[in-house]
């Protein structure tokens, strides 16, 4: 069980740093004018996006592995408040990487109508999604 719980830690760290830094080159690709960076730009966040893929769906199989294993052994388990608002919180987190590949695609397309200002904002969210999800398993406040 153990070692389930060190793959999820591993991959959800290696996830969040997908959707923390892909954002930021939303920012950059806007900033930048100059076509062979652009192209550069495009290359690293495609990379990034297969990567936290990978890293989103190991994140929710050990995830569901480690609930599975938990719902077996603690006795409502489930109905637990902090469960249903962490999951919840991870399914914007998906709908959140959904979104960062439509953007990719846009931009990849050459139809980009935001500003580096809106990417920065938007940059922001997955961190406070997360901080809420590390409030609820940490604290468990209902």
């Amino acid at each position: 069980m153990l070692w389930i719980k060190a793959l999820h830690l591993i991959a959800v760290i290696s996830w969040m740093a997908e959707l923390l830094y892909l954002p930021r080159l939303f920012v950059n690709w806007t900033e930048v004018s100059d076509a062979a960076t652009k192209q550069r730009l495009a290359l690293m966040m495609h990379r990034l996006e297969k990567l936290g893929h990978v890293a989103m769906t190991l994140t929710l199989i050990f995830g569901l592995w480690l609930m599975a294993r938990w719902i077996m052994a603690v006795e409502g388990y489930f109905q637990q408040g902090w469960l249903h608002a962490k999951l919840v919180l991870i399914v914007f987190l998906i709908g959140y990487q959904i979104w960062c590949g439509r953007i990719i695609r846009q931009l990849a397309e050459g139809n980009n109508n935001r500003s580096a200002r809106w990417y920065r904002w938007f940059n922001e969210m997955p961190a406070l999604i997360m901080i809420g999800i590390v409030i609820m398993v940490v604290v468990k406040p209902f």
